[in-house]
């Protein structure tokens, strides 16, 4: 019977945890951001989102994120700003199709509540971030939410404008959907 319970128990600790792979969904998804314009607050969004995540809620270190916007799609609901902000002073979309996030390591804060730490590009610079974010089971899935802020001038975003802020608040909710070709 001990070498059963011996056999058993190295199995369980040679045993790799593996996470869960997901695939980010734009569909039941929402990128949004708010900024102060004139000293208004105003916001917009980005769609397009797609990107692989490999989730495990029990064992957070094993997980990972690698997601990007389409950053042409930006919607203010205002058609002229919106073409202004795809020019070289902004999000030059041309150059810079797409914005990423890509996670360094992933933890868990308190339980239903992770921490991410990694790397955002925008308009080919990369600066490290970290935010809280929850994950909840969803229609076999997760819904990922969560927000952190950006300083603009970091990304070489707007330029020298002095009417726009230079902080703006991102929020993001990504659906992601379990990934039925991998394990």
């Amino acid at each position: 019977m001990n070498q059963i319970t011996i056999l058993l128990f190295s199995i369980l600790l040679l045993t790799k945890v593996e996470a869960q792979n997901f695939v980010a969904v734009d569909e039941g998804s929402s990128i949004k951001f708010t900024i102060k314009n004139f000293g208004f607050s105003t916001g917009g969004s980005f769609t397009g989102l797609k990107g692989a995540i490999s989730f495990d809620a029990a064992h957070s270190g094993n997980s990972s994120f690698a997601v990007s916007i389409n950053a042409a799609t930006i919607n203010t609901d205002n058609q002229s700003r919106d073409k202004h902000l795809r020019k070289e002073e902004y999000f030059d979309v041309e150059k810079h199709p797409v914005i990423n996030l890509v996670s360094s390591s992933i933890s868990t804060s308190k339980p239903g509540t992770f921490l991410m730490k990694g790397k955002l590009t925008i308009k080919g610079i990369t600066k490290e971030i970290s935010f809280p974010f929850t994950a909840a089971a969803q229609n076999s899935g997760y819904l990922f939410s969560g927000s952190f802020k950006i300083n603009r001038r970091d990304f070489g975003v707007g330029g020298s404008s002095m009417v726009l802020a230079d902080n703006l608040e991102v929020s993001l909710s990504v659906f992601a959907k379990k990934n039925q070709g991998l394990k």
